[in-house]
């Protein structure tokens, strides 16, 4: 059986693939680059990103400030940022004639407002500079000898590269085959996943935003702010899903089993005491229930004074003792979680391979000569909102840079 040969091989058909594979063939014209998938669709990450949408990067133009949004891989990923940033990316999209628009939380997205704008894009290119795609073919193993790769596949054909390129994202085979390799591999966890909480206080509000909360999690350092949303299963939103992915392997060690508190109003204690104080003397007549306060949505907030059992009392009526536990509840409200559940828009895991076996100048393996890693197949994990992309963006382009100069 004959023994097919190519440039460069690339595992992983998703947005890191594609973008190395093209990045390459743009700037070495005649590369003979093969991408093997093993699914029967290539970029299928893309297509349901954002809700279909594909929010490619984020509107952050400063690489210091770019990293505060990766809880796993901020300090490696500086210098490429300075090589490869999210506005090169826009410039890059414009360059294939790709316009974007970008939102008011930053999220940036093609005018179009459909990912198949992005997969038609890539698929084109492909085309346009001759890249071997192989779908429903994985990397099964390989190995380096006299200067080449010999992998082997699951279609059972032998392929040889000069250069192999791994960009399978959170795929648990490719880890294992890895780690069989030599390579150093950081166990993964579910990040950016919703809290599961059952409580008296949330029943009935499914669909009720919070514009702006605080949430900590008992025993972990650092808390969050943002968006709240109130769900069937429990909490969800921006500020929920920021803090699932810092505290992602805080939470896995305590197998999901935690105590949430919650600043619905984001302000200290110190402040909500004397809001609460001024309503009582100015609007000491006033019905509790019927004069909300604070700008909280009017069903959180009858909720809130039924589950303390004031609704027939007026600001005048309110003890000390009632107005402490009213105080707490709108900002020191704590929840017991147990369990997690997937946010729909995004798969991402912490974990993968470990940073230290990357030289982060070329993406290249520390140990093994010409084999470079893109994307998610790292222990490199981001915030929602493109950033993850961009890091795919960013890793995969330093290949396409760096991958002859050796």
């Amino acid at each position: 059986m004959a023994i097919n040969t190519y440039d460069i091989i690339i595992s992983g058909g998703g947005a890191a693939g594609f973008f190395s594979a093209i990045n390459i063939a743009e700037k070495h014209p005649g590369t003979n680059i093969l991408i093997l998938e093993k699914s029967t669709k290539c970029l299928d990450k893309v297509r349901i990103s954002g809700g279909g949408r594909c929010n490619v990067t984020h509107a952050c133009w400063e690489p210091k400030e770019l990293i505060k949004f990766y809880p796993r891989g901020s300090k490696e990923l500086l210098g490429p940022f300075h090589k490869f940033m999210c506005g090169d990316m826009l410039a890059w999209l414009d360059a294939q004639g790709i316009e974007t628009n970008i939102e008011e939380d930053g999220r940036i997205f093609p005018s179009s407002n459909s990912s198949q704008t992005i997969i038609d894009c890539f698929m084109g290119q492909a085309q346009k500079h001759k890249i071997t795609i192989c779908l429903s073919e994985g990397m099964k193993d390989f190995e380096r000898r006299d200067g080449q790769f010999k992998i082997q596949t699951s279609q059972n054909r032998t392929l040889i590269s000069d250069q192999l390129i791994i960009a399978t994202g959170g795929t648990k085979s490719i880890w294992k085959l890895l780690e069989a390799k030599g390579l150093k591999i950081i166990p993964p966890v579910p990040s950016l996943f919703t809290f599961n909480i059952k409580h008296p206080l949330l029943e009935g509000l499914p669909g009720v935003s919070i514009p702006s909360g605080r949430v900590r999690i008992e025993g972990f350092k650092m808390e969050t702010t943002g968006p709240i949303l109130i769900t069937h299963w429990g909490l969800s939103g921006p500020g929920i899903l920021k803090l699932s992915s810092w505290a992602a392997r805080f939470l896995n060690e305590r197998q999901y089993d935690y105590s949430v508190f919650i600043n619905w109003v984001d302000l200290p204690k110190g402040r909500v005491s004397e809001i609460l104080s001024t309503r009582k003397k100015e609007k000491g007549n006033q019905n509790i229930l019927l004069d909300r306060t604070f700008s909280i949505p009017k069903r959180l907030w009858k909720k809130m004074i039924l589950h303390l059992g004031l609704e027939h009392k007026n600001w005048a009526d309110i003890t000390k003792k009632e107005m402490d536990r009213l105080e707490t509840l709108l900002c020191h409200c704590r929840f017991e979680a147990k369990g997690k559940s997937t946010n729909k828009d995004e798969f991402v895991t912490s974990g993968g391979i470990e940073l230290k076996e990357i030289n982060f100048k070329n993406m290249q393996s520390k140990t093994i000569d010409q084999l470079y890693f893109a994307g998610e197949v790292l222990n490199i994990d981001a915030l929602t909102g493109g950033f993850n992309f961009q890091a795919a963006w960013t890793t995969a382009w330093i290949i396409s840079e760096e991958i002859f100069n050796y």
